[in-house]
């Protein structure tokens, strides 16, 4: 964004006069502008209507009294082009092109949105083919829809991809704060990584939604993120075209390439964004977050006046990765002065009936269980009764100022939260946002925001103290062959990397090359298209003698032939037989057209597609990064030295592939590719004892 662009921008989000460009769409957006408040001046442009929305019409552009600040463009694409560039002539500020039928709609749109950014100039220009931007601060909004929403002063700021989802958001029953909606649409000029740069900046902004269908910048979303990062404002994503079908529909509905969804987290992950799989997660999290302060530890007290409550936080609890710790035996017995006779002290903590809504007895029973045990989250389960039955509501009302007052002065962090979304009305959740407290809906949600929060903070923590080198925009794709199992074995072999002792020789040096390296040995077939050597039978292990040897080349032979008579080759691979290991990894480290480098650990071996225990990090990373990523997989424990086995030196095994990185990087674009599966782990060594990658193809 240039410094002109910025201040258009801001032009367009607190507008002084916003002109409406078009017809029955506008007329909807004058509505739009009105319901929200603005008090500015507002200016129909339509040649064949005397007025909309009460407001006289000007004839054509060139009639406005001076440069709308704000436009909202609703007419055919070929003319919104027009308009677009005729505004630009006069110092209009900034647009909503609401218009459809740019990149979205094919070749003939592509063409269209080209000449659009030719026309644009340095206007602040939002869409095409979006909703357009409300601003809750200052009440201001070039919407097309019915839209809903508060603000109290501060809340989260939305930005999406789907103008109905944004507009859905606006009308949840969540009581979730907004300070601003974005629906970004194509992103012909400006991009969610711009509106992420300018609205982490106000302070009212505590945390920022993003629903993502696909980033066309990595490198300027990183920047954006990391400036959030740094002004302490999360960020909450919702990612979607994760399945194939959603991956198409995400590229006819706005043009964007939809990427993998695991380096997607790789990349959250990396600058300390937490990813929420549904929308109704997405509200509740950021809800958390504009309410009450992210939690300092994943250790929680939980309340209920029910068994069956306190035993759904336990489960979710324990299932998102949440701590419920347990009461020593001095604050149980400070705990048990407090409660009934029937109850029986825990964490969760079912208080009981007999002293529900009584706030004497209740508030010391909140106070103990929070100041006498090592908690950095607080959650009530309240679900109240529904509009008619309010008889009962006081008491509810009682035990949640209990709550509130114990939580506050202790500094923790409190959500009540519904067991059933609906359970939690309007008023109640305004009365709660007023107690500090976050209003939740769902225990399965709640303490996912819960977990998340924390998380959040301590991800940034981490960043800080250790930040990432910035990364590099992915290089031009060139032509790509594939390399042999010896030509990849050399080079990791080149960077380090223990191999096992072998030799390529046709099958009259078979014995020979055995008898140098010592038996037993393994044989394998080298050749084109014989990559997965165990599918196409390619591959004996074991042998032992020469006689074995000569046996297993024939039997070799005969499967590539009827597995392919193409891939057939007069060229073995003969190697020493590894010893056992600890444990097997595939390390993978390739360069993709969107995310740049790549790094993949996962389970090797027969494991890699059987169980999928894969973990993704984008380059470049750090040593750190990388031993977090293998404790995380399912094979950590087998790592971590299982059933008393000796551990796996993850230090050692940690900056050894942190040197394959790097010395992968340097070799770019010659090498593309490099996939070592298995990588034998031993105690205090690691070996690279199958080799696939990809080299620059010469003309």
């Amino acid at each position: 964004m240039t410094p002109k662009q910025r201040q258009n921008f801001d032009r367009l989000l607190s507008p002084r006069h916003i002109a409406f460009i078009g017809g029955r769409d506008a007329l909807i957006a004058i509505g739009e502008a009105k319901r929200r408040g603005f008090k500015g001046e507002y200016w129909p442009v339509n040649p064949r209507r005397e007025e909309l929305g009460g407001f006289p019409c000007f004839a054509d552009i060139d009639a406005l009294p001076e440069a709308p600040d704000a436009v909202f463009l609703a007419i055919p694409a070929p003319a919104a082009v027009a308009a677009v560039d005729t505004l630009r002539e006069i110092g209009a500020g900034g647009i909503v092109c609401y218009t459809a039928g740019f990149k979205e709609a094919g070749r003939d749109g592509q063409k269209l949105e080209q000449d659009l950014l030719n026309a644009v100039g340095d206007m602040a220009l939002i869409g095409p083919n979006c909703y357009g931007i409300i601003n809750y601060l200052d009440n201001s909004a070039l919407w097309p829809f019915a839209h809903g929403g508060s603000c109290p002063g501060y809340g989260a700021a939305i930005i999406t991809q789907s103008g109905m989802l944004s507009s859905d958001i606006s009308m949840s029953q969540r009581s979730l704060p907004l300070t601003h909606m974005v629906s970004a649409g194509n992103q012909a000029v400006l991009g969610i990584e711009d509106f992420i740069d300018i609205l982490c900046e106000n302070p009212a902004t505590k945390a920022i939604g993003l629903h993502i269908e696909g980033l066309s910048n990595i490198p300027k979303f990183e920047k954006a993120a990391l400036k959030a990062l740094a002004q302490s404002t999360p960020i909450v994503a919702l990612k979607t075209g994760k399945s194939e079908i959603g991956s198409a529909l995400t590229v006819s509905h706005t043009g964007s390439l939809s990427g993998s969804n695991d380096l997607y987290e790789a990349l959250f992950d990396r600058l300390g964004i937490i990813s929420v799989t549904n929308p109704s997660q997405l509200l509740e999290t950021l809800k958390y977050l504009c309410v009450v302060e992210p939690p300092k530890g994943k250790n929680i007290a939980g309340f209920t006046c029910s068994g069956g409550g306190a035993t759904m936080l336990a489960d979710y609890g324990e299932e998102i990765g949440l701590e419920f710790p347990s009461f020593d035996s001095p604050a149980a017995h400070i705990l048990e002065q407090h409660l009934p006779p029937i109850a029986t002290v825990s964490n969760p903590l079912d208080y009981t009936t007999p002293i529900w809504g009584q706030p004497k007895l209740t508030e010391p029973v909140f106070r103990a269980a929070l100041e006498h045990n090592d908690v950095q989250a607080a959650v009530l389960v309240q679900d109240y009764p529904a509009e008619g039955l309010d008889e009962s509501k006081v008491f509810y009302q009682n035990d949640a100022l209990a709550f509130a007052t114990a939580a506050k002065s202790l500094g923790i962090p409190a959500a009540i939260c519904a067991t059933i979304p609906e359970n939690l009305d309007k008023a109640t959740r305004e009365f709660l946002i007023a107690q500090g407290v976050a209003p939740m809906q769902g225990i399965e949600e709640t303490l996912n925001a819960v977990s998340s929060a924390a998380w959040w903070r301590f991800r940034c923590d981490q960043l800080r103290k250790n930040p990432y080198e910035p990364m590099a925009p992915p290089s031009p794709m060139v032509g790509a062959a594939q390399m042999n199992e010896a030509e990849g074995k050399a080079i990791v072999h080149s960077f380090g990397v223990d191999i096992p002792k072998g030799a390529v020789t046709n099958i009259d040096g078979l014995t020979s090359v055995a008898e140098d390296i010592g038996y037993p040995v393994v044989l394998k077939m080298v050749g084109s298209g014989l990559e997965h050597k165990t599918e196409a039978g390619a591959v004996a292990i074991n042998l032992k003698s020469a006689a074995e040897l000569k046996e297993a080349a024939n039997v070799i032979i005969q499967s590539v032939q009827q597995f392919d008579p193409d891939c057939l080759s007069d060229q073995f691979l003969v190697e020493a037989m590894a010893n056992l290991p600890l444990a097997e990894l595939v390390v993978a480290i390739r360069q993709d057209q969107q995310f740049g480098w790549v790094l993949a650990i996962g389970s090797g071996g027969v494991f890699v597609e059987l169980i999928g225990d894969v973990k993704h990090l984008l380059l470049p990373t750090n040593a750190k990064s990388i031993e977090s990523a293998l404790r995380s997989l399912k094979i950590g424990k087998l790592l971590s030295g299982f059933r008393g086995a000796k551990p796996a030196n993850f230090e050692l095994l940690s900056n050894q592939i942190l040197r394959l990185c790097q010395q992968m990087q340097s070799l770019a674009p010659d090498i593309t590719e490099l996939e070592i599966n298995p990588l034998f782990v031993y105690n205090d060594k690691i070996m690279a004892v199958d080799v696939l990658g990809q080299k620059r193809k010469l003309s």
